[in-house]
């Protein structure tokens, strides 16, 4: 992986009132500098070529450059790996992602992820997508505010846990990019899950509000907090069918943070099975994978802004366990009404 020095500049047109620099450059880039890339640490902001804090108000006229660094992914293996297709265009993918696939290289995943399918699938100008252009990726569905240097992943704009399953989009282009990292970014994409988690539930519809942050004790978990001392987390839940134990839930989050919904679920003593992190083994299911899986997805296309959604099927994984538990009382056809 290596550096690359990227910068913007932009001239200040009419303003109304004080309008921080860091703001301005966030609306007025065309989705190029993000806020959190204009308030990252080893951001620097010049105004007519004088370096300013990014709270520093802008006048018209001004010119405004933003300097930062970006990591990119330089020879990234091409690895044809099978990726189960549901739609593909001039500008999206939309994948069934794998259980055990991991999104993009890191640490103690150097290959085997989609990002090395995807070099394989588009060639090795699909990894230099992003780093020709100057225009960093945050993390579209993450409000991290204190990144040192975004790292480029190319074309993906929001990701899905290693053991979680199901409907992810990739973009193809730049422009493609940039029109759903700010859906992402405003929230206006809408992303709804299945889970299969313990107990039984206390009412067929719930939601959980709270803040989320890194457990003190671990730093490769997560827990709940008030959410003045962490990342507001919503989430909502359906109860699908309730069964002996056990419940099929259809499961939407209105944010995006880490380990979202098995954090919540384990909140409210209702941890998603299979889940080794938050969970301790199932007695009944001691082999379990972890049964989140992303079902469906809803965005606007960047191409013709038209509403579009996309639906990875339940997997096999289950339909044998929900095949093998006893149904409490419930309205027949329950468990399909969101699976389609």
């Amino acid at each position: 992986m290596k550096t690359v020095e990227r910068s913007f500049t932009l001239i200040v047109g009419a303003v109304d009132g004080k309008t921080r620099v860091d703001a301005y450059v966030a609306v007025n880039s065309e989705g190029l500098v993000s806020r959190a890339l204009a308030g990252a640490k080893d951001t620097v902001i010049l105004i007519d070529g004088v370096a300013a804090k990014r709270s520093r108000p802008v006048r018209e006229g001004q010119t405004v450059e933003v300097r930062w660094t970006e990591r990119c992914f330089e020879g990234v293996e091409p690895q044809d790996l099978p990726l189960q297709i549901l739609y593909e265009d001039d500008d999206v993918l939309v994948i069934d992602k794998a259980q055990g696939m991991v999104v993009h290289p890191a640490a103690g995943n150097p290959d085997g992820t989609l990002v090395n399918a995807l070099v394989y699938r588009y060639g090795a100008s699909f990894a230099r997508m992003d780093a020709d252009d100057d225009r960093s990726e945050d993390d579209a569905s993450s409000d991290d505010s204190d990144i040192p240097a975004p790292a480029i992943r190319p074309g993906i704009v929001h990701r899905l846990d290693k053991d979680t399953s199901g409907v992810m989009v990739v973009a193809r282009n730049r422009q493609a990019h940039a029109a759903l990292a700010r859906q992402f970014k405003d929230r206006t994409t809408e992303k709804y899950y299945i889970a299969i988690v313990k107990g039984r539930m206390p009412s067929r519809r719930g939601r959980i509000v709270t803040g989320i942050r890194r457990d003190a004790e671990d730093r490769k978990r997560f827990t709940v907090c008030p959410e003045e001392e962490g990342k507001r987390a919503e989430t909502q839940y359906l109860v699908l069918r309730q069964y002996d134990g056990y419940a099929l839930l259809r499961i939407r989050i209105l944010t995006g943070r880490t380990h979202q919904i098995r954090v919540h679920m384990q909140s409210i003593g209702h941890p998603v099975l299979g889940d080794s992190v938050y969970s301790r083994k199932d007695g009944s299911y001691p082999d379990a994978s972890l049964m989140l899986h992303a079902l469906q997805i809803r965005f606007d296309h960047p191409s013709n802004g038209g509403r579009v959604r996309f639906v990875a099927p339940m997997p096999p994984r289950f339909k044998a366990v929900l095949r093998s538990l006893s149904p409490l009382c419930s309205r027949p056809g329950d468990e399909t009404m969101f699976l389609e």
